[in-house]
């Protein structure tokens, strides 16, 4: 058996920066186990399977598909890189005629569109609520030690935990800082959390000015110590730092050691339009 297979790096313009994805295209239905086997091979933060709903569907010509989200130890309800990388095969590789696609999903439908050279995302926005310290005081010590956090919510849509650290840090203080995402597991005691993350304000002076916020962000509850560039974590941020600097366009940079570049913009219908470039850097086929 053959499928077409591509690696896509997700939020950025070059090559080995972004949060690279698998993206695998099925032309028939998949056995169920070997989703995960194919997954795991790969070992990505994200393997996305692209499939078509009809018999009668084509990779270039319709315009609504299947997508599944794998990590290298289990499915997950949202990606946003891996559909941008998806995204990005049916637009540049198959070069599907349509200006917005649809993908089924285990999180509902998400489109994405082409425009000038970002694809953009259309997500769902999740709200956070106050958290209290004493419930994971132990967590954030083995996050961020004794650093100043300013700011704490939990998304329980998502079971994201947002930490947001003292105003006064710069953005090297979040870059610079070593995480050991492997102890949240024991230090995490509620079973609420199944991803962490830390995230500044962003600095309107100094080199790095234009960016609204900054993050990382953690998820050792999926097999992923640290993601580079994380679209759903950015479905949470989006509606705090919304909420917290009173805007609706925003600039939105992760830390992580490949970095990427996010453009944000709160809708009128509640969802959230996150927009990123993206580098294919593999083409070929898995033969099994």
């Amino acid at each position: 058996m053959q499928i077409p297979i591509f690696t896509v790096d997700a939020f950025t313009n070059r090559p080995f920066s972004g949060n690279p994805a698998t993206v695998c295209l099925l032309e028939n239905d998949l056995v169920e186990n070997l989703h995960q086997k194919i997954a795991t091979e790969m070992n990505l933060s994200e393997t996305a399977f692209i499939r078509k709903l009809h018999p009668g569907d084509d990779f270039t010509k319709s315009s609504c598909f299947g997508l599944r989200w794998f990590t290298p130890a289990n499915e997950v309800p949202l990606c946003g890189h891996a559909t941008l990388a998806a995204a990005a095969v049916l637009f540049h590789v198959q070069k599907n005629i349509n200006s917005v696609l649809t993908f089924m999903t285990l999180s509902g439908e998400l489109k994405a569109r082409q425009v000038e050279d970002h694809i953009v995302l259309d997500l769902p926005l999740y709200f956070t609520y106050p958290q209290v310290l004493q419930e994971v005081e132990e967590l954030i010590k083995a996050a961020v030690g004794d650093m100043v956090v300013q700011d704490l919510r939990y998304s329980p849509d998502t079971k994201k935990l947002l930490v947001r650290l003292s105003d006064a840090y710069e953005r090297s203080v979040l870059e610079e800082l070593q995480v050991n995402a492997q102890s949240f597991l024991s230090a995490e005691k509620t079973g609420k959390v199944k991803g962490l993350i830390l995230t500044l304000k962003g600095n309107s002076s100094g080199k790095h000015k234009g960016h609204d916020f900054y993050s990382r962000y953690f998820a050792p509850w999926y097999g992923v110590l640290e993601d580079p560039v994380t679209g759903s974590a950015h479905a949470v941020l989006s509606s705090y730092w919304s909420e917290q600097l009173g805007k609706k366009e925003m600039l939105a940079f992760q830390c992580s050691r490949r970095g990427g570049e996010l453009k944000i913009s709160l809708r009128n219908d509640g969802r959230v339009d996150i927009a990123g470039q993206m580098a294919i850097v593999l083409k070929g086929n898995l033969t099994f």
